[in-house]
């Protein structure tokens, strides 16, 4: 490496004033900064919009979903007040019933209810269990586009 040298330093400045520091070169340096500030710009008020927006559909939201409890509230409210509800619960709270009605009255369940009641469960549990289609079945209908249970029906 050569040593800098002050006449060495004078012709590099020399050379850098006439080729890059001229009108021309300034002039599209500022442009460009310019153009790159005002991208920037842009670029940090499109975000704000955006989060801004994203804050305006929130509340919209919020104020739709208020809105829509304030309705059930109020269907509830009349519900409440109509006079079927008002003699379903007389009904159900009282035992009261209308002229020429019968009630049935049923015995409470026995344990051998319960017990065929818990077998149809488990029969039930069983054969759902039993139908689902193993994972080669699903990809064989996913791949073939046909049913694999009516694959295996006609062979």
């Amino acid at each position: 490496m050569k040593q800098l040298t002050s006449k060495s330093l004078r012709q590099m400045y020399y050379h850098l004033s006439r080729r890059y520091l001229t009108l021309n070169t300034v002039v599209i340096a500022v442009a460009v900064i310019i153009a790159l500030s005002w991208v920037w710009g842009s670029i940090q008020v499109m975000q704000s919009n955006y989060l801004l927006q994203q804050r305006v559909e929130s509340r919209q939201q919020q104020v739709r979903l208020a809105e829509l409890e304030t309705q059930l509230l109020e269907f509830e409210s009349n519900y409440y007040r109509s006079d079927e509800y008002q003699e379903l619960a007389v009904r159900e709270r009282l035992g009261y019933g209308n002229p020429g009605e019968k009630v049935l009255v049923l015995p409470d369940a026995t344990q051998q209810a319960l017990e065929r009641d818990r077998a149809l469960l488990n029969q039930t549990v069983e054969l759902s269990n039993g139908g689902e289609p193993t994972n080669l079945q699903q990809w064989t209908t996913f791949l073939f586009g046909t049913n694999y249970q009516s694959l295996q029906d006609n062979n």
